[in-house]
């Protein structure tokens, strides 16, 4: 499905960020754009007095069904794919991330889909209960494959040349656009049959999906609950970004302090998870000081960090894409210190999970993200 633009007008007015990366104060924003921007279905409204038969899970719904009876959100009906690109810049260069929108076969963990992160209880089980009262995917998880596969490039190029059937620019400047497309799913399959897809961003709602996936299957048998839509991106095709998450620490000993430094980012700037460096950021007298730690072992950073300076220390733990808001979280928030971690890249996480291992949560931000909202995948029959 997706939002018909004359009743909503631009895209940009409907359409957010993934849920786990907006402030309470975006959710407002985005809240006051439209009254049918999908943050109002992602991310409802805690109201005095909610109980088991009125709350945020139980309004999106409502919100939901309204949209789709009034015609605010209108089925494709017919392709099952979708291509979406995101063009951006990234470090002051142009760049393009492509990839093809399709819902995927829920498989258990530890087959041909593989986790990186951690996940954590508390989102995965809010995710159910939205997913069990809405009864739709709202956004796409995304996922990476090892590629080149040309037949799905093709596609993806053919797509592009042509006007496309949904665009809007987000608050970051990036802009997406996505197309109808027709390739038939045996060929869709037959093209990645070798393939196996690193969820690169998703993880909760994947681990929920395969959950509400065993609960329908227990009361209906087989049906639309044993897919997920997700985002399938070309990693030797395609490059995509992979940002690091910060971490602040609210209290406590940050521990070894390294080397203090003047010039913390353009260091890290100029490398990468390989060199087993970090910048360590503490208030000094009411100064901020920086400092560069190096670690011994087996990359990447972020999980010797947790190994050791950061081990058992994860309820005192926030985090943030941002270095800058990791800084003044030190600066002006009383936090005791923040660990700038060093970028990374698809293919160092994938030797990650080769190694039979996994990263800590929230150690890669993979960057740009597809929109919430661009395509909503309902879950109730009507799975266009």
């Amino acid at each position: 499905m997706l939002f018909d633009r004359a009743s909503v007008g631009s895209l940009d007015l409907v359409t957010t960020p993934p849920y786990d990366v907006i402030s309470p104060l975006e959710q407002r924003r985005f809240r006051d754009l439209s009254p049918y921007n999908v943050i109002r279905l992602e991310l409802g409204e805690d109201l005095p007095g909610d109980d088991d038969e009125d709350n945020k899970y139980r309004r999106a719904a409502a919100g939901f069904g309204r949209w789709r009876a009034e015609g605010v959100l209108r089925s494709t009906r017919g392709p099952e794919y979708y291509a979406y690109e995101m063009r951006f810049l990234l470090q002051g260069r142009p760049r393009r991330l492509r990839g093809l929108i399709g819902a995927v076969e829920l498989e258990d963990w530890g087959g041909s889909i593989l986790p990186h992160e951690r996940t954590m209880t508390g989102p995965v089980e809010d995710r159910l209960r939205l997913v069990r009262a809405v009864k739709a995917n709202l956004s796409s998880i995304q996922a990476v494959f090892r590629g080149p596969v040309g037949p799905l490039a093709d596609v993806l190029e053919r797509a592009a040349a042509q006007p496309a059937d949904a665009e809007t620019t987000d608050e970051a400047g990036v802009e997406h656009r996505l197309w109808l497309v027709d390739p038939d799913r045996a060929d869709v399959e037959a093209w990645l049959a070798d393939e196996s897809l690193m969820i690169a961003d998703g993880h909760h709602r994947y681990t929920m999906s395969l959950r509400y996936r065993d609960e329908m299957r227990k009361r209906h048998g087989s049906g639309p609950w044993d897919r997920v839509m997700m985002l399938l991106v070309d990693s030797a095709a395609e490059d995509p970004p992979v940002l690091p998450y910060h971490r602040i620490l609210a209290e406590g000993d940050p521990g070894d302090t390294g080397a203090h430094v003047l010039d913390l980012h353009e260091i890290l700037d100029a490398v990468d998870d390989e060199e087993l460096v970090y910048g360590l950021v503490t208030l000094d007298q009411g100064v901020l000081s920086h400092h560069v730690v190096r670690l011994e072992g087996e990359p990447p950073t972020v999980r010797l960090l947790h190994e050791g300076a950061l081990a058992g220390r994860d309820d005192a733990l926030t985090f943030t894409h941002d270095a800058v808001e990791a800084e003044e979280a030190v600066r002006h928030g009383g936090a005791a210190a923040a660990y700038i971690l060093p970028r990374t890249n698809s293919l160092r996480i994938r030797a990650v999970i080769d190694r039979g291992d996994r990263l800590p949560q929230k150690s890669t931000f993979f960057w740009p993200k597809p929109r919430s909202g661009m395509v909503i995948r309902p879950l109730d029959g009507d799975i266009s």
